[in-house]
């Protein structure tokens, strides 16, 4: 079995709650096991600074975003951080043109065909099929068979390195890791032992 590059690996760690002082061991955990898509939702303590920290030490190695962003001024605030992509719960089209306008990458949250096609239509990069546990396998695979096969589709909210397969098969090409890969109260060793498996899970299940 091959192994994936590690810039090829669409897996996104969703760093819910990490503070600044464990922001970049905890990166440093996940770009050592070959995560290079860092996600910090806004709705965690000090987030800017989190943002930063990691995007000056880890921009070399790995794409550093932020989630749960809401509007176009909170895009502006992790443009300022160093962030370089954006993901949202939601499917807003002024958030998204802007953080296109902004040269960030866009990856809305979307849960029906026609929160899909207006996030395609605002200039999305990929879509998060948020929570992907209500729509299961089988619903992004009806989904996916109406939307444009170059459309990345991320599965968040439900997927874990357990059911890595299914959600491939029915069509994704990467996955949001939230608790499963961080809660507060994880130390760097908890996030890398669960990093790698997430990584040995995704490369077995991309060369399916």
């Amino acid at each position: 079995m091959t192994s994936i590059p590690q810039e090829h690996r669409h897996i996104i760690a969703i760093l819910r709650g990490i503070t600044p002082e464990e922001i970049v061991p905890a990166c440093a955990a996940l770009t050592a096991a070959g995560i290079t898509m860092i996600e910090i939702p806004l709705n965690s303590p000090d987030v800017f600074t989190s943002i930063k920290r990691a995007a000056d030490e880890f921009s070399d190695k790995a794409m550093i975003g932020a989630g749960t962003v809401l509007s176009p001024e909170n895009v502006d605030a992790v443009k300022a951080a160093g962030g370089t992509f954006i993901v949202s719960p939601d499917c807003n089209p002024e958030v998204i043109a802007h953080t296109k306008a902004e040269g960030l990458a866009s990856y809305p949250g979307v849960l029906t065909p026609s929160e899909a096609f207006r996030a395609i239509a605002a200039g999305a990069d990929g879509l998060k099929f948020f929570p992907a546990e209500i729509l299961g396998p089988s619903g992004i695979r009806a989904m996916k068979a109406v939307l444009p096969p170059e459309m990345p589709l991320y599965a968040v909210g439900g997927a874990n390195p357990d059911n890595f397969d299914q959600y491939f098969a029915a069509g994704c090409i990467g996955f949001g890791l939230g608790g499963y890969i961080f809660k507060p109260g994880f130390d760097a060793n908890e996030i890398a032992t669960r990093a790698q498996a997430a990584v040995a899970a995704y490369d077995e299940g991309a060369d399916l």
